[in-house]
């Protein structure tokens, strides 16, 4: 079980409104967090050892954000009150316990600060109204109503920072010149919190979702597996109390799911998309995407009611880790499977390979298999460098050690715990990868910025501005080197001149803003400061 899911945790409501008045006590910068020194505090009073309260803190805290919530500080005061009663501080504790009958912890000395405590006004105790994420100021930094910033001090953990970065300086310049619009939509509080996330993508019956069975020992809700294209939709497999499935519709406006960016491609695509989940303890850490088999021959002549190459690239831009999974009897590269990967720009460091079924032939054809595959990969890709490849098996079927022999059995074994071994990792670098995604965004809104304020300079201020439009419009990619000229901007960094060409289209461009400087120079110096103080103030969480 996911004890920390966004469903309600489990606790009487005597127990609750305890618990409220102890969070409350706590909390001693009225910001509804607790920190890692409040915390030192007020669980001292359990009079358990600092390796247990170590530990407690440390199930309690599973997103690494440095802070409890309400929902954190009610786990950790059970596992205090288990704790007590001689049980072992696990993961595994609160599933198999009676939490709706259990007892308070003994908190030695907490009448007598109760009695002193005086009242707060205008503090709003947590409810249930609000799944995970309490009334803190983190929480408000995504609401629309105005709310004073939190002080610099109150920042606990690097994704707490970068929270707090993108709202103060990023999140206006991208308001500012539309970046949402043309690049990638407004990220939300859930963005920063989701876990890492690992995308599948190959042709129809290359192993994707046998791939997810066979790593969570189990298949997921409303998974099917066959020789023919068999999974239709995009299914994000993610950790939950229960087995169940839920529509695209639903999750795409669920605030606490990361996925609210997904509307933009319509209810074409959000009824081709499911959230399935399940408990299972790998999921806990990370999140699995699987897609639809890319089509080849005749099939890929029939066009999808939805933009495919524009979904992968969205979930390419929030995933950790992307797999190219291939048959060894399907080596050749479709059209629309050449866009996928084309869709995959500036993602190739987390671009994997994966030689899947390679038990179904003899080593000397795996050699020749090998070479064609990094042939065709090769005239796919465009870099001189070869990409990491996985060659194996991957399913729950013991390995044909006839066809490939003893020594291709042994090639077999290291290759896929070198594929999970990496897999294992992902959670230890997603903190890295989210640094490197902020700053690659960021750099792509300075980009953006000059690009819109340059484009609407060139309007004439009261005749001929249609036909200027369209002669900019016409002539982008010249623009594009103006501006990478004037500003000293590196060409690679510039968006796809097609993509913005339809966007830009549909705008006016005399209504965009002039250049600003002050937005400018902020992310500037967030890139140039903020930023790197944050990574020299606190460390990777999973470390």
């Amino acid at each position: 079980m996911d004890v920390l899911s966004t469903s309600a945790v489990p606790c009487s409501k005597e127990h609750k409104k305890i618990f409220q008045q102890w969070f409350a006590l706590a909390d001693s910068d009225y910001d509804g967090r607790i920190t890692g020194p409040d915390a030192t505090k007020f669980f001292a009073m359990s009079n358990l050892s600092r390796p247990e309260l170590k530990q407690v803190w440390a199930i309690s805290d599973s997103k690494r954000q440095g802070f409890l919530g309400f929902k954190e500080f009610v786990i950790a005061m059970q596992l205090i009150a288990l704790a007590q009663l001689g049980h072992e501080i696990t993961q595994d504790t609160l599933s198999i316990a009676d939490l709706e009958n259990q007892t308070l912890p003994i908190m030695k000395g907490l009448e007598e600060l109760l009695a002193k405590q005086k009242p707060r006004k205008n503090v709003d105790l947590v409810t249930e109204d609000i799944p995970h994420m309490p009334p803190s100021t983190s929480f408000k930094w995504f609401s629309t109503k105005s709310t004073k910033k939190v002080p610099p001090n109150s920042i606990t953990s690097i994704i707490d920072g970068l929270k707090k970065l993108y709202l103060q300086k990023l999140k206006p310049l991208e308001i500012a010149y539309r970046f949402d619009d043309f690049v990638s939509p407004i990220l939300t509080n859930s963005d920063f919190d989701a876990k890492p996330m690992v995308m599948l993508l190959g042709q129809y019956s290359t192993g994707k979702t046998t791939f997810i069975k066979h790593l969570l020992k189990n298949s997921y809700p409303g998974s099917h597996i066959g020789p023919e294209p068999t999974t239709d939709r995009f299914v994000v497999v993610m950790s939950g109390p229960d087995d169940r499935s839920i529509p695209g519709n639903t999750i795409a406006v669920q605030a606490d799911m990361p996925f609210s960016g997904l509307k933009s491609f319509g209810t074409a695509f959000l009824s081709k998309f499911q959230c399935s989940q399940m408990p299972n303890p790998l999921l806990e850490h990370i999140s699995f995407v699987d897609t639809p088999g890319v089509l080849s021959g005749e099939k890929q002549r029939t066009q999808r009611s939805y933009d495919f190459t524009g979904v992968t690239s969205w979930f390419a831009a929030k995933c950790d880790l992307i797999l190219l999974l291939f048959d060894p009897h399907k080596l050749d590269i479709s059209d629309e499977f050449k866009r996928v990967i084309g869709s995959l720009r500036g993602h190739d460091d987390k671009i994997r390979v994966v030689l899947n079924k390679a038990d179904q032939i003899d080593t000397q054809q795996l050699m020749r298999v090998y070479g064609a595959l990094m042939w065709s990969l090769g005239k796919v890709l465009n870099t001189p460098e070869v990409m990491r490849v996985y060659i194996g098996s991957f399913n729950d079927k013991p390995i044909n050690e006839a066809a490939i022999g003893p020594i291709g059995k042994e090639l077999f074994e290291m290759e896929q715990d070198d594929l999970l071994a990496d897999l294992k990792d992902i959670p230890k670098k997603s903190c890295d990868r989210r640094i490197n995604e902020f700053v690659k965004r960021a750099r792509a809104a300075i980009i953006h910025a000059y690009i819109i304020s340059h484009l609407q300079k060139q309007m004439p201020v009261i005749f001929g501005k249609a036909k200027t439009q369209q002669r900019l419009i016409d002539n982008l990619g010249d623009e594009f080197f103006k501006v990478s000229k004037e500003f000293h901007l590196p060409t690679g960094d510039f968006p796809d001149v097609e993509h913005f060409k339809e966007v830009l289209s549909g705008y006016n461009i005399d209504s965009f803003e002039r250049l600003k400087p002050k937005l400018l120079q902020s992310v500037e110096d967030m890139l140039g400061y903020d930023i790197p103080n944050l990574l020299k103030n606190f460390k990777n969480p999973y470390e």
